[in-house]
């Protein structure tokens, strides 16, 4: 049995836009597969799944895998006028296979998540950077793809905020 200390950088970022325009901006910046039959188009061969992932992303190169509404819980008590909060994985799995490939371990990290959510100051997108979750398994090249996608996320959501 072991255990590894894992220290997390976050990434945060404050919009004045509405919740609803971040929350648009943000799903119009990444691709929305029909995830049911995503997984039996990736089945066949390693080139059609390039492709099919290609058609997935889009121009920013990363696609929604799911978005979970976790402020839903909090207005069911407290009403529609609770902060909202949202949870989105994101992600590409050629970059998360790039990743895997050189540090198993990046698996429990990928698809990464953004979190929106509505705060007294404006709505915060928040994304734990994959580069701090890879760094304490030593894999340099690992290391390169996590910072490459970190950048990736970041100027999506700097885009997103303002």
């Amino acid at each position: 049995m072991a255990t590894k200390q894992i220290s997390v950088e976050r990434f945060t970022i404050t919009s004045a836009k509405p919740f609803s325009e971040v929350v648009k901006a943000l799903e119009a910046s990444v691709g929305h597969p029909n995830m049911s039959t995503f997984t039996n188009d990736v089945a066949k061969s390693y080139a059609d799944l390039e492709k099919v992932i290609h058609a997935a992303t889009g121009a920013s190169g990363l696609m929604q895998f799911i978005r979970f509404d976790l402020g839903e819980i909090v207005r069911k008590e407290r009403g529609e006028n609770a902060p909202r909060s949202l949870r989105y994985l994101i992600g590409n799995p050629l970059i998360m296979k790039q990743m895997l490939e050189r540090s198993p371990d990046a698996g429990s990290y990928a698809p990464v998540t953004i979190l929106v959510d509505e705060r007294l100051d404006g709505v915060r997108l928040s994304y734990d950077r994959m580069a701090s979750f890879l760094a304490p398994y030593g894999s340099g090249e690992a290391l390169r793809v996590a910072r490459d996608l970190d950048a990736k996320i970041e100027t999506i959501l700097a885009n997103v905020a303002n």
